[in-house]
């Protein structure tokens, strides 16, 4: 199975002051919807960031988004393993097809593909 990325999702109480600061590290807004906001470094995009409040669509924050090329193989391979699904497969709005799963550490992994 392929990867294209890994991005940590840090929890926020305060998304503005946690995007200038990361701005201070040498990223910049790509992507905001309100409740999450998306950093990319300026000189690798593929190394980011995200900040979000909470997930308006699922039932809890995911740790980390990982993004795959075929998340619905991914996810039928997950089902075997017998992995606590969080969050059922599904396509959001604003692009993405994605479930949650539980890792064996207790960590919510927020598995994706751009639609």
């Amino acid at each position: 199975m392929y990867v294209r990325r890994v991005v940590p999702n840090v929890q926020s109480v305060a998304l503005k002051e946690s995007s200038e600061f990361y701005g201070l590290l040498g990223f910049e807004e790509i992507m905001n919807h309100g409740w999450i906001v998306t950093l990319a470094s300026t000189d690798n995009p593929a190394v980011q960031v995200s900040l979000m409040t909470d997930d308006a669509t699922a039932p809890v924050a995911p740790d980390m988004s990982i993004e795959v090329e075929d998340v619905d193989a991914v996810y039928a391979e997950v089902r075997r393993s017998g992995a606590e699904i969080v969050h059922p497969l599904t396509d959001e709005e604003w692009g993405v097809r994605r479930f949650f799963v539980r890792d064996p550490n207790g960590r919510v992994v927020n598995v994706l593909s751009h639609s």
